[in-house]
C-alpha cells in the first residue's frame, strides 16, 4: 500500500507529501530515537509523538516511508522545514499511537 493510500485510510492530515507513491512496507511505534534508527525498518511508517528536528534525521537514517505524529502533536517549524528539504512524508493524526498502530497493522499486515 502506498503512503497516499495509508494516509487516506487512516484519515491523516498531510503536512508534507513528498512521495505519495512510496510503498509502506511495515510500521514502527517509538520515541527513543536511537531505537528507531536501528529497528524501524526501511520503508516502514513511523508513528511517534516527537516533533523536533531530530525526527527528520532519524527518518532519513532509518529510511522510513512516512512519519506520523500521533495524539494531535503538530510538527515544529524546523521539523516541517527539514521534512520539505529532505522530501520526507510527514503526517499528523489525532488518534493515539496504539490506535494508529492497530489500524496500520489492519491495513498492511
Amino acid at each position: 500500500m502506498t503512503v497516499a493510500e495509508v494516509a487516506k485510510n487512516l484519515n491523516l492530515t498531510c503536512h508534507v507529501a513528498a512521495d505519495g507513491k512510496r510503498e509502506v512496507e511495515g510500521g514502527y511505534v517509538g520515541d527513543l530515537l536511537s531505537w528507531v534508527i536501528g529497528r524501524a525498518g526501511q520503508g516502514g511508517a513511523w508513528v511517534t509523538i516527537m516533533s523536533n528536528p531530530n525526527v527528520a534525521a532519524v527518518a532519513m537514517l532509518a529510511d522510513t516511508s512516512m512519519i506520523i505524529l500521533a495524539e494531535g502533536v503538530q510538527p515544529d517549524e524546523t521539523l516541517l522545514a527539514k521534512a520539505k528539504q529532505h522530501r520526507l512524508n510527514l503526517y499528523t493524526a489525532t488518534e493515539g499511537a496504539y490506535e494508529l498502530a492497530w489500524r496500520l497493522h489492519e491495513l498492511i499486515g
